[in-house]
């Protein structure tokens, strides 16, 4: 590759991020680093470039990856993570959180071209993850890693990816059985149309085939697909529970057992059509509810944040060991931008350490040699040579996690509508049936059970058990493609009951980044020096003063040094620059709000670039809502630096700062004494016991399948202004559930008019059930949808 002195294109060909230095140039195509310029070469080598057809710049900038792979040769690292072994085929699944579009996909799948010894490379998109078989006498699992570090896109391999505890759904077999009382109730409907037209005199022998036939594809759907709402009935009356899964048992059993009845005695066509259907549409129900997120993870611990494993120092030599063998009085070397996994003692390097994860303190903080340094913190400096002296699973952030307080199930749960409702109707329900049954008791008993059973028939809550989950359902889509995604369908609800908000500082109202406050007056020829002087610099700092200073242009410099968390030293085009803190450039402050960055050229104070974090776009939007009825609060970790600076956005007395992470859950805690409905929104390991407190617990973050802490909820930052808006449609929501269950209960009680007389036929019967079902599916659908256009979500 050369380096190309003027270029108009300012955009990476690969990752098509712009950049502000020279690019490097490959085939008449802009790079903005050595890294996207290597993929690129790797791909046109390999006949490949059809990846940049698929999607204009789909790659991930491969500067900003900084992997280092040599614990993947430690055999029981390798155990730990693959899948399966014989010792000549492994096969491997890992995460890529670079994975998000059709030539990501097209590209993955070709890793057996990049390297023969690999025999075939899957992709499961919503869950972002590759399944890789290769040849382990030819390529080892550690080459596999770095070749798709070396096309751009790393594994993001964790502790909890070796602990394997994560929380996942019982396997239940739900499409399978989906299939089944599909097929069945296809069958069955073909079957039942001669009964539904009628049968002239000499198809009569038909009926009684067809008949046996509907029996026999009854049964695998009473038994295997609609087998666990008798189980969970079942179990719920054995705790004195009564909820919605009993009146659909025994609406499946009674279907069942009369149609076995009316078939076999030649009583009737019996309810088979019926009792497939209803099977049928409660299992997708419950299939499009648990479909949604299932690739994203809500119950995340600090294992999702650590490494697998940590570079040992064995006097001159490094070693990776595991995090589970590290023990006290190893010597642990923690380079830049890496998490320090267990308590230790600083012996060697400047460390300037961010505890914003644990703590909330956005501000790094400077150590010195012989001081602890708690785990949970990532080295923003130079690398650092640590000495354990708690292992992992003693250090101060495990303690924190598994403090009682931050992992006990929560208690206090809003009962959703269809919980309150379920009960009573189910009580109903049965009073209407047993009182059919003995009111025609004395006067006809057969018709007294044909009465009993067709009130069963009838009332069974099919339209109410499909209201909430296609309604829910619908509503999760919406907030799914608006960037806000919910653990379950009841959070929708108990989103729509929330009065109080409580937010976070550090990573939830404010980015990553941070905004230039004030400026010092530089000449141009000063701009050019300081500009030289922080373009080789990669502190966040020097590269937005760079950003301020774009247009520039570098001098010549004869010397540059740079000091970890103290600041920049260099000559530049024969000036002596010194640039960073107070105390490195000798400069004299009284009470800086936010952090500086001073500027001495030629031993002359010139002035200081002054910066504060930048807050989210929608910030306006979210605490526009104290004038809608709704309280917010603000619970930081961080001083109260910038409690000017907030006060545009939140009242004085709703501003609380220094708060550990117990006080954030005690503060919550007070509030739901006085009645208050609780939104907890944060974004680290602080803020865990408060959103586990809340009612609801929100985690904001900028990658959704990056760490947050375990919650109800997981916002994208970008659309934190959309926040009323959310909230206002789950409000919507609930009305819709209102309103379809208003609809279920007119058809109920139409039904229940004929039932009673114990004269319905199964024809009428027929039409009414999947009349009910398909008008509330509708109308679900059809409601959400116009309330999320009216909400401008859609």
């Amino acid at each position: 590759m050369i380096a190309a002195d003027i270029s108009l294109d300012t955009t990476c060909y690969h990752c098509g991020e712009e950049f502000d230095d020279t690019p490097l140039v490959f085939d008449d195509k802009n790079f903005c680093c050595a890294g996207c310029g290597g993929v690129y070469r790797i791909l046109s080598q390999n006949g490949l470039c059809n990846y940049y057809s698929y999607n204009q710049h789909p790659g991930a900038n491969r500067a900003k990856l900084d992997g280092r792979f040599e614990y993947l040769d430690e055999p029981k690292i390798i155990s730990d993570l693959v899948d399966y072994t014989d010792g000549s085929i492994t096969i491997a699944t890992f995460y890529i959180p670079h994975i998000h579009c059709s030539s990501c996909i097209w590209l993955l799948e070709q890793l057996n071209r990049l390297n023969p010894a690999i025999y075939y490379s899957r992709i499961d998109f919503l869950k972002k993850q590759i399944n890789i078989r290769f040849d382990t006498s030819k390529i080892s699992l550690r080459e596999v890693v770095e070749l798709l570090y070396d096309i751009g896109y790393e594994p993001l391999i964790s502790l909890q990816d070796v602990i394997k505890q994560q929380v996942k759904g019982g396997k239940d077999n739900l499409v399978k059985k989906i299939a089944v009382a599909g097929f069945c109730f296809g069958n069955v409907m073909l079957l039942s149309f001669p009964e539904y037209l009628g049968l002239s005199e000499y198809e009569k022998d038909f009926a009684r085939l067809f008949g046996i036939l509907n029996i026999l594809f009854s049964i695998p759907v009473t038994f295997y697909s609609g087998w666990e709402y008798f189980t969970s009935a079942y179990n719920n009356l054995k705790n004195r529970i009564l909820n919605i899964d009993f009146p659909l048992a025994l609406g499946i059993a009674v279907l069942f057992l009369r149609t076995v009845i009316e078939i076999v005695t030649n009583a009737g066509p019996g309810f088979a059509d019926t009792l497939c259907g209803l099977v049928f549409f409660l299992l997708v129900g419950k299939f499009v509810q648990r479909k949604t997120y299932y690739h994203i993870s809500f119950e995340r611990d600090y294992r999702s944040f650590f490494p697998v494993a940590v570079q040992v120092l064995d006097g001159e030599r490094e070693k990776p060991v595991p995090l589970a063998e590290i023990s006290t009085g190893n010597r642990i070397l923690i380079r830049h931008n890496e998490i320090i996994p267990a308590d230790a003692i600083l012996l060697k390097g400047n460390a300037l350490v961010d505890f914003s994860f644990v703590t909330g303190e956005a501000a790094p903080v400077e150590k010195v040699l012989g001081e602890v340094i708690y785990a949970g913190g990532r080295q923003t400096g130079g690398a650092l040579e640590l000495e354990v002296i708690k292992p992992v699973s003693q250090s101060y952030l495990t303690q924190l996690w598994n403090n009682e307080a931050f992992t006990r199930q929560k208690q206090n749960r809003m009962q959703t509508f269809n919980e309150k409702v379920s009960k009573h109707f189910s009580v109903v329900l049965l009073v209407i049936a047993f009182g059919s049954l003995l009111f025609w008791l004395p006067i006809d008993w057969q018709r007294g059970l044909s009465a009993f059973t067709a009130v069963l028939i009838v009332a069974c809550p099919c339209a109410l058990a499909l209201s909430t989950p296609f309604t829910m359902s619908a509503a999760l889509g919406v907030f799914d493609r608006n960037r806000f995604y919910l653990k379950n369908t009841a959070v929708v609800e108990q989103l729509a009951r929330i009065d109080t908000l409580v937010l976070d500082k550090t990573g939830t109202i404010t980015t990553g980044d941070i905004d230039v406050a004030g400026v010092p007056v530089l000449s141009k020829m000063q701009q050019r020096m300081v500009y030289t002087a922080c373009i080789n610099s990669s502190h966040p700092m020097s590269r937005r003063i760079c950003k301020h200073l774009g247009g520039s242009g570098k001098l010549p410099f004869d010397s540059y040094e740079e000091i970890p968390g103290k600041g920049i030293s260099a000559k530049v085009n024969a000036h002596r620059l010194l640039i960073g803190s107070a105390a490195f450039t000798g400069v004299a402050t009284t009470g800086e709000s936010g952090a500086s960055v001073h500027i001495v050229i030629d031993g002359a104070y010139v002035g200081a670039f002054r910066f504060q974090n930048a807050y989210r776009d929608g910030l306006n939007e979210v605490t526009a809502l104290k004038d809608k009825k709704y309280q917010l609060f603000l619970l930081s970790g961080d001083n109260d630096k910038e409690r000017d600076a907030l006060k545009q956005f939140f009242s004085a007395n709703t501003m609380h700062f220094n708060q550990s992470p117990q006080q954030k859950l005690d503060f919550i805690r007070i509030q739901q004494l006085t009645g208050k409905k609780v939104m907890m929104m944060g974004d680290g390991l602080n803020d865990a016991g408060a959103l586990k407190q809340s009612d609801l617990g929100v985690a904001v973050t900028d990658n959704v399948n990056n760490f947050s802490p375990g919650s109800d909820a997981i916002l994208d930052g970008r659309s934190l202004s959309k926040l009323p808006a959310f909230l206002s449609f789950s409000k919507d929501t609930v009305k819709v559930i209102y309103m379809s269950f208003f609809i279920s209960l007119t058809y109920n009680l139409i039904g229940l008019s004929f039932a009673f007389t114990g004269k319905l036929s199964p024809l009428i019967a027929a039409i009414l059930m999947p009349l009910s079902t398909a008008t509330i599916i509708s109308f679900t659908s059809i409601a959400t949808h116009v309330a999320a256009r009216r909400r401008k979500l859609s």
